[in-house]
């Protein structure tokens, strides 16, 4: 009876030990056989030059040089037909929309014990996924993904009015205009203006023009997603 060909898998993680023993956990399934072994996303990319492609790549989020976000997204746009599962110790929330967004299958706690490891191997090839409970499912199907500074930059967005807006511009603009010259630039008195300045001031605890450039590039209120409705 001939013997099935074994599903193939790839290990990107720095911890040569936890590689090591990934490798012998999985030679041991008879599925599954480990074919690469990268200790970041470059070693993988090279690796894969010359190899056929992997079923699966177990790839640590957090490693030096690579790291498991951007394999996962390279891997996501050149090699498609690999499924990614992402190895952390900590799979915070952000770290999930991360992960979900560069294209991961499932998610892996570094200390998981062999049988966790054993059924999201086997879930990712007869389902193409693997979660291990109903947040990582609902990271997964949910659209619309933030991360935490990214909620709380559409809450601070949110509290900023047109003109309060426009006014925080023109002070971040290189051209380093007085608040006499914004003044002229929005067509408003100096006491309108600085209405709109003791405003942002209180609403974001700030106390100098200094603190709102800073204010504006920690957030990225300069330009980016999210802005098209400033312009």
């Amino acid at each position: 009876m001939e013997t099935p060909e074994k599903h193939r898998v790839a290990l990107v993680d720095d911890h040569h030990l936890m590689r090591d023993g990934l490798a012998a956990t999985i030679n041991s399934y008879p599925e599954y056989e480990v074919v690469l072994q990268a200790a970041h996303g470059g070693e993988l990319i090279t690796a894969l030059r010359d190899l056929e492609p992997p079923t699966i790549a177990v790839v640590d989020l957090h490693m030096p040089v690579m790291d498991g976000f951007a394999t996962i997204a390279w891997l996501k746009e050149h090699r498609p037909e690999v499924m990614p599962l992402a190895l952390t110790f900590d799979p915070d929330d952000d770290a999930l929309v991360r992960a979900v967004r560069a294209g991961a299958r499932g998610f892996l706690r570094k200390n998981a014990r062999s049988a966790l490891l054993k059924h999201a191997l086997d879930s990712l090839v007869l389902t193409g996924w693997f979660q291990t409970n109903a947040t990582q499912q609902d990271l997964i199907e949910r659209e619309g993904l933030r991360t935490r500074q990214e909620r709380e930059r559409e809450r601070i967005l949110e509290q900023i009015t047109p003109r309060e807006m426009e006014f925080l511009l023109l002070v971040c603009d290189p051209e380093e205009y007085t608040y006499e010259q914004i003044a002229d630039k929005m067509d408003i008195t100096r006491r309108t203006l600085e209405n709109h300045r003791v405003a942002l001031f209180e609403k974001f605890a700030l106390k100098s023009k200094t603190g709102l450039v800073l204010f504006a590039v920690r957030w990225g209120l300069l330009g980016g997603p999210g802005m098209e409705g400033w312009q």
